[in-house]
């Protein structure tokens, strides 16, 4: 069984950092190098930050598989737009349908919330989760490079599902 739990204190956000360090460290990498997973996870991955960004209108849950902390998410609404911000799970919890049951609780949010769109941004060389979003039904609407300081960027594609 898969639960959803609402971060809104600060063990919470301790939990999704520690799990951050971890999924970053195994999954980004290969992608984007050492350097560039360290300064994202230190600048946008750590328990004050989600904690900030919860204050600017960030819903932050951690992932539960079988009462085990598994993964994490976040969304904000932006207007009729659901912004999917995070979504990771641990390397031995993928392929076992909890990213399934986590878009289909990012949609039953985005109805509840009224949205007629997803959103998200994945990196370009991400391939086996871009397939998954595709898989989800997500389309490739655009590309974007953006400055996160320290000489790094963001080379993402922007992805939207319709819902309606």
């Amino acid at each position: 069984m898969t639960d959803f739990v609402l971060a809104n204190s600060k063990e919470h956000f301790n939990v999704i950092a520690k799990l951050a360090k971890i999924v970053w460290h195994e999954h980004y990498i290969p992608i984007i190098g050492k350097a560039q997973v360290e300064y994202m996870v230190a600048k946008f991955q750590t328990s004050e930050a989600m904690q900030q960004q919860a204050t600017e209108g960030y819903e932050y849950y951690i992932i539960k598989h079988e009462n085990k902390n598994v993964g994490y998410l976040s969304i904000k609404k932006n207007n009729d737009d659901l912004f999917l911000s995070k979504i990771y799970l641990l390397k031995e919890f993928r392929g076992k349908k909890i990213g399934k049951t986590a878009f289909n609780f990012i949609e039953e949010k985005a109805k509840n919330y009224q949205c007629k769109t997803i959103s998200l941004t994945v990196n370009k060389n991400n391939t086996n989760t871009i397939k998954a979003y595709e898989k989800s039904g997500f389309k490739n609407i655009d590309s974007i490079v953006m400055d996160i300081g320290n000489g790094f960027v963001m080379d993402d594609y922007r992805m939207v599902k319709n819902l309606i």
